[in-house]
């Protein structure tokens, strides 16, 4: 079970270097439901999401690199590619902050991912995070693949 909200971000007032990070590739078979295979720095993972937008299900199984590279040649829509920052923000969350390469350059999102919804129910954020976006569909990684997505 995933529990997780959304923000965008405008303005990020650290200093992520000094912040563990990922370098990320994705791509979608499939949106409905979500499958997709991400390369995330040296793993290879195969993803199931159901459908759902603060809680859902998902599932992930590990690949290796030429199952991965096989079934990123099937995939639809665009290959997105982010670098992901690992930020702690108490003892038991943690921001990943996403910072996508072209052709969303420009977007940023935090995500934070909780043990209960009611732990995601009160969430207060910090105060440099932008609007929370967890409702709206169209910050999904799996929308923004899509070719005629219009972020």
């Amino acid at each position: 079970m995933e529990i997780e909200r959304k923000y965008l971000i405008h303005h990020c007032p650290l200093s992520l270097e000094q912040y563990p990070s990922h370098r990320i590739q994705q791509a979608y078979l499939c949106t409905d439901p979500v499958v997709r295979v991400r390369r995330q720095d040296d793993s290879y993972i195969l993803t199931y999401k159901s459908k759902g937008q603060m809680v859902r299900e998902e599932y992930n199984l590990p690949l290796n690199q030429t199952a991965y590279e096989h079934l990123l040649q099937k995939a639809d829509g665009i290959v997105l590619t982010k670098t992901r920052y690992v930020i702690p923000l108490d003892e038991v969350l943690t921001i990943e902050l996403d910072q996508f390469d072209a052709p969303y350059e420009t977007l940023c999102l935090a995500e934070v991912e909780f043990p209960s919804v009611e732990m995601a129910e009160a969430f207060l954020p910090p105060s440099w995070f932008g609007e929370d976006v967890t409702f709206t569909g169209k910050y999904h990684n799996s929308y923004l693949s899509a070719p005629d997505s219009h972020f």
